[in-house]
């Protein structure tokens, strides 16, 4: 792999220069008998101009691994911790210390997304302009029924107060590049295993992430992400509450935010007007609009309640304009 020379700077310092060696990069791919597309995110990882050494760590969760994927770059494994996105996660990190001694920095790309060109090169570098940064993401382009929109954040730095008003959807958990020492306990620390069905651990990741320090972003869209209705947490609306409930419990910054609150307030009143619970919908959403009263996911969670729409076909349409609730 080949491109412009970047700096190597493992712990955050330094400054780039002619003949420093681009920093070892171990990209973690988590993978669930989605065959194909495995492939297909394998190669647009494979197919980065960047001048570094590139590892990759395929983790099957609740799978057989594919052991005809290994190769020289490539390592398959099976998830040995908590089953579900987390633990695969986790499980490629470690696993990327073991192999040919650890990487100078961790991304993650999901078994339906793509890298698109460019995108390695230039998160390395927003990383060494940004002194001290552990963290880089970038902007997402957004498939879903045939159509493609870009999502960007509008911004190069992205801080705790911004991620704690939105979700901003465009941060998403295959841009994320992370320097491996970051990691550790002491500092972000791992991806949380105890997210209820392995939801909104990103979310969580980049709140830890930013608590810390600034995040750097590369506001292009450099990753293709697949939305798809066969997507495997599409249902579980259980679960989605049961994952926001963890973060508003694991994250108070998000309820001391008065917008960042009444969206959450409000995703918590529309999965429970899809699971049928239109008594708690309805409560969720008035706590909701008394945070912000203009919040638009209170408006569908009561019409949804009141069985004006469904949830499902709002879902629908926001997801043809690259959009979510």
């Amino acid at each position: 792999m080949t491109g412009t020379n970047t700096s190597n700077l493992p712990d955050g310092t330094g400054s780039a220069g002619a003949g420093v060696v681009a920093p070892s990069v171990g990209v973690v791919i988590p993978t669930h008998d989605r065959p194909e597309l495995l492939r297909a995110a394998i190669a647009s990882v494979r197919g980065q101009e960047y001048d570094g050494t590139v590892r990759i760590v395929v983790v099957y969760d609740r799978a057989e691994p594919d052991r005809t994927l290994a190769a020289d770059d490539v390592t398959v494994v099976a998830n040995t911790r908590t089953p579900g996105l987390a633990g695969a996660r986790n499980t490629g990190i470690r696993a990327l210390s073991e192999v040919d001694g650890p990487v100078d920095l961790v991304a993650f790309c999901d078994d339906d997304d793509a890298w698109l060109p460019g995108k390695l090169t230039a998160q390395v570098a927003a990383l060494a302009a940004h002194p001290g940064a552990e963290f880089a993401t970038c902007a997402i382009e957004v498939a879903y029924d045939g159509v493609t929109h870009p999502r960007l954040a509008g911004t190069d730095v992205v801080v705790l107060d911004d991620l704690a008003r939105s979700r901003m959807a465009m941060l998403h958990a295959s841009t994320f590049l992370v320097r491996r020492t970051a990691l550790a306990d002491d500092r972000i620390g791992l991806v949380a295993e105890d997210a209820p069905g392995s939801q909104n651990e990103d979310y969580d990741l980049l709140l830890r992430a930013a608590r810390r320090r600034p995040i750097a972003h590369v506001d292009r869209p450099l990753v293709h992400v697949r939305w798809g209705r066969g997507s495997f947490f599409a249902r579980e609306y259980r679960t989605k509450i049961a994952s926001l409930t963890w973060m508003l419990d694991r994250h108070p910054e998000l309820s001391a935010c008065r917008a960042g609150s009444a969206r959450v307030y409000g995703q918590l009143a529309c999965w429970h007007a899809a699971a049928g619970d239109r008594r708690t919908a309805v409560r969720w959403a008035r706590r909701s609009l008394r945070r912000n009263p203009g919040e638009p996911r209170a408006a569908i969670a009561l019409a949804a309640a009141a069985r004006l729409v469904s949830v499902e076909s709002v879902l629908g349409t926001l997801h043809r304009r690259g959009r979510g609730i």
